[in-house]
């Protein structure tokens, strides 16, 4: 009777310890053929910029660098995060443009804090409308991902 009650048990707790795999939607990703995904970066809150960070370095966990194009998109109070002279995470930006993950900020967001282009951390690049940017790649095919 007590094995029996172990055995349910273990039957009840096995999908709570279980791990889901993820299954990959065709086709899969490849370097032929990567994934594209769009991070929305659109607060300067630190947990918030951090966050969007993670994200970007676990998308290339998971797929692998060359299965992944990862860009990130800051408008707003974002575009901070991306001010050589007040950014907090300039060595993470540095380190994923490093492993390939690019970053872009607005230009009507720069206008309206008056600043320009070159205040930037070295290698952001800059487009007019951050949020047009988005429905753009979204068209192209990108995902659109607002952590």
């Amino acid at each position: 009777m007590r094995a029996l009650g172990l055995l349910l048990s273990i039957l009840l707790l096995w999908p709570a310890l279980a791990r889901a795999e993820t299954v990959l939607a065709s086709p899969k990703p490849g370097w032929d053929n990567p994934r594209k995904v769009v991070l929305q970066l659109n607060a300067e809150d630190p947990r918030h910029v951090n966050n969007v960070l993670y994200n970007a370095v676990n998308l290339q966990k998971f797929y692998g660098q060359d299965n992944v194009k990862v860009a990130i998109i800051a408008y707003g109070g974002g575009v901070r995060a991306l001010l050589a002279d007040q950014s907090k995470v300039a060595d993470r930006v540095a380190s994923l443009k490093a492993y390939e993950v690019e970053f872009v900020a607005c230009g009507n967001t720069l206008e309206t804090i008056g600043r320009k282009p070159g205040d930037l951390l070295a290698g952001v690049s800059v487009v007019t409308a951050g949020i047009a940017e988005l429905v753009e790649r979204q068209l192209q095919g990108w995902v659109v991902v607002a952590p």
